[in-house]
């Protein structure tokens, strides 16, 4: 058993490449294979489909793809799918199911064809501000997705202009779920998430962890901190853990936070930074006194990696403090949350001068 088992493994995966890989790109649209090597994998037994299906499939393939926006003005739009390689489609606008007059709703009619395989299927995503949704497709022929009503005549304007953004996954449904593999754990508040996170930086971004000597906390004194003074929060582990890592991934970044020291006239340190969240769970601009700011992250347990970077002294030369909290004091309570933290993006970081 131990010398055919290889053997078998070999002839299966051999039959799959004559019959999935499609006999060369030329006759893709001339014939449509029985099957794709990536569309029955799931349905093999583990010892075949697990190790190909690994390297098919990675958390890059979670990434959605933008193929148009459909609006009752531009009539049809169409596009190349990962599974089908004709499709098109519309949208109509309809009277909705809601009593408030001129609201209404709409209907977008999808039409596929020409699929590569006789047992994939396309997976999209539909979005407008106001709402996503998802649908997929595994025949050939005319399929609609209703929107009973909008949510608010806001909604339905934004439609007339700009149209239901449509975006679809590569991967497919099955490689879809696979790639969430490689993406789940990065959420999970325990030491195995935490792992996993620094794995994923390091699989995916390159990164290099090297374990600094104890001992492993460094304490921060206040009176060695200056205005202008930066910090730089990396979160490893949860929700937030989880989030930074995309985050950091889809960016290039390797901090998934950013705040700003700034010192009173009193010598007093505060902590200036967006994404704070209030009393309310709104999450604002605010500026917090240093010891508070310290504790929360302490007691924060998505195990926040804190690095407090200084100004070149140069660049401290300019640094005009009194500007600093002018602006600060007119921003304090505003929302603003950026996706990309960078010093142009967060509250104080702008270079005042």
């Amino acid at each position: 058993m131990s010398t055919s088992s290889p053997t078998a493994t070999h002839l299966v995966l051999l039959l799959l490449s004559v019959l999935g890989l499609g006999f060369g790109s030329g006759y893709s649209h001339a014939l449509k294979v029985p099957f794709r090597v990536n569309d029955v994998l799931p349905v093999l037994p583990r010892q075949i489909a697990w190790p190909v299906l690994n390297n098919l499939h990675a958390a890059v393939d979670l990434m959605p793809y933008y193929v148009g926006s459909v609006t009752p003005a531009n009539g049809t739009i169409r596009w190349k799918g990962a599974c089908f390689y004709d499709n098109e489609a519309r949208i109509d606008f309809t009277h909705g199911d809601r009593d408030e007059p001129g609201l209404g709703g709409g209907v977008l009619y999808l039409k596929t064809s020409a699929a590569h395989s006789w047992t994939c299927m396309d997976l999209y995503v539909f979005a407008t501000p106001y709402r996503v949704t998802w649908d997929y497709y595994f025949s050939a022929r005319n399929h609609t997705l209703k929107f009973d009503s909008w949510e608010e005549r806001a909604e339905m304007e934004y439609v007339k202009q700009h149209g239901v953004s449509v975006f679809l996954m590569p991967a497919g449904m099955m490689g879809t779920m696979l790639s969430l593999v490689d993406v789940l754990p990065l959420f999970s508040n325990t030491a195995w998430g935490q792992s996993s996170n620094l794995a994923f930086l390091q699989k995916h971004m390159g990164a290099k962890f090297e374990k600094r000597p104890q001992p492993w906390q460094a304490t921060i004194n206040p009176d060695e901190v200056h205005s202008g003074d930066f910090l730089a929060v990396s979160k490893i582990r949860g929700r937030w853990g989880g989030f930074e890592t995309l985050e950091k991934w889809v960016t290039g970044a390797f901090a998934g936070h950013t705040a700003v020291c700034l010192k009173d006239e009193q010598g007093n340190l505060w902590v200036g930074e967006s994404g704070h969240e209030n009393e309310k769970g709104e999450e604002v601009i605010a500026v917090i006194p240093w010891d508070e700011w310290w504790a929360l992250s302490l007691k924060d347990d998505s195990n926040p990696q804190i690095a407090l970077l200084p100004l070149h002294p140069d660049v401290r030369a300019r640094f005009n403090n009194t500007a600093a909290w002018e602006y600060v004091r007119t921003m304090a309570g505003h929302f603003c949350h950026v996706y990309v933290d960078s010093c142009a993006a967060s509250i104080c970081c702008k270079h005042v001068e």
